[in-house]
């Protein structure tokens, strides 16, 4: 077997391994083959660190350029790290050789009569199936926070309207977890699924969600019909970009806020709101702490009144 193909071999066992741990890897999956590719290309039979080096810094067309050295170097070290252990002469590259940025966008955070605006729009589409589905799936994100790839992913089966339920199947980094639903949201669901089967008794799909033809929805379809409701009601401008993912900001900023109004401890209960939301880890949902002025303000009045009260 030549080089190429025990380079590539190698990949594709690590490739394998890390995906049964429920890693997707699609796009580490293309690198690290363009790396394998490259590696041949030089006449390398070897990982090593100035191969790796070199192939990250090689510019690559698309967004997200400034990342892309840092990103692709991260890529190969971890697997550099795996082939070490069966091939000794492998070579790890070091940490840091390239600087990374990372800049979350500033979420937009829905007010409560914006969110109704966003429902009233969805309303007046003109297809009833189409207002009716855009209508409650916005309300769902709304409501509890969903992404929008978990909302369009969900199965009839998925959905519990007797126990009040949401089954996320198809979760980020393909976690599953269970939604509780507010009694309100899961009336206005089960009143979407009667619209739904009178409207369209006989879909093409299995899925909770349905587009005007019984199809699944489209993530590019739902985003373009967001982008005209909320530029014809006023909340899209210049100067203001709401998102869908927003929707999952704002009731995690909401939360947080009514936690510290209400006396309850951010820390004890931290966990749980990380849970609900799906995060991997309570660091992801610490961040909502620092995404509103009001937030900021109430954190700072509960640690005086915390430092103060122990002098």
């Amino acid at each position: 077997m030549n080089a190429a193909a025990v380079m590539s071999g190698h990949v594709d066992d690590y490739l394998r391994l890390r995906r049964t741990l429920g890693f997707k890897l699609e796009r580490e999956g293309r690198w690290l083959h363009q790396f394998a590719g490259y590696l041949t290309a030089a006449g390398e039979t070897t990982l090593t660190s100035a191969a790796a080096l070199a192939w990250a810094a090689q510019p690559t067309p698309g967004p997200g350029l400034s990342n892309q050295p840092a990103n692709r170097l991260g890529v190969v070290r971890r697997f550099a790290g795996y082939l070490h252990t069966i091939d000794p002469a492998t070579e790890i590259p070091p940490p840091g050789v390239f600087p990374r940025h990372r800049r979350r966008p500033i979420p937009y955070l829905w007010s409560p009569t914006e969110i109704s605006q966003l429902l009233d729009g969805a309303r007046t589409i003109r297809s009833p199936l189409r207002a009716a589905t855009h209508e409650t799936l916005f309300g769902l994100l709304a409501a509890t926070g969903m992404r929008l790839g978990e909302a369009i992913g969900l199965d009839r089966g998925h959905v519990d309207l007797h126990a009040g339920v949401v089954a996320i199947r198809e979760a980020k980094l393909d976690r599953e977890r269970f939604v509780p639903l507010h009694p309100t949201t899961t009336t206005a669901l089960r009143r979407y699924t009667t619209d739904r089967d009178r409207l369209c008794p006989h879909p093409r799909c299995d899925r909770f969600f349905l587009s005007s033809v019984g199809t699944a929805l489209e993530r590019s379809g739902v985003e373009k019909v967001f982008r005209q409701i909320t530029t014809a009601a006023g909340i899209r401008t210049a100067t203001a970009h709401p998102r869908i993912h927003d929707l999952r900001h704002s009731l995690a900023v909401r939360t947080l806020i009514e936690w510290h109004r209400g006396g309850i401890s951010v820390d004890e209960n931290i966990a749980v709101l990380s849970a609900y939301l799906g995060h991997v880890s309570p660091a992801d949902t610490y961040w909502y702490l620092s995404a509103s002025p009001e937030l900021m303000q109430l954190a700072a009045q509960r640690l005086h009144a915390h430092f103060g009260a122990t002098r």
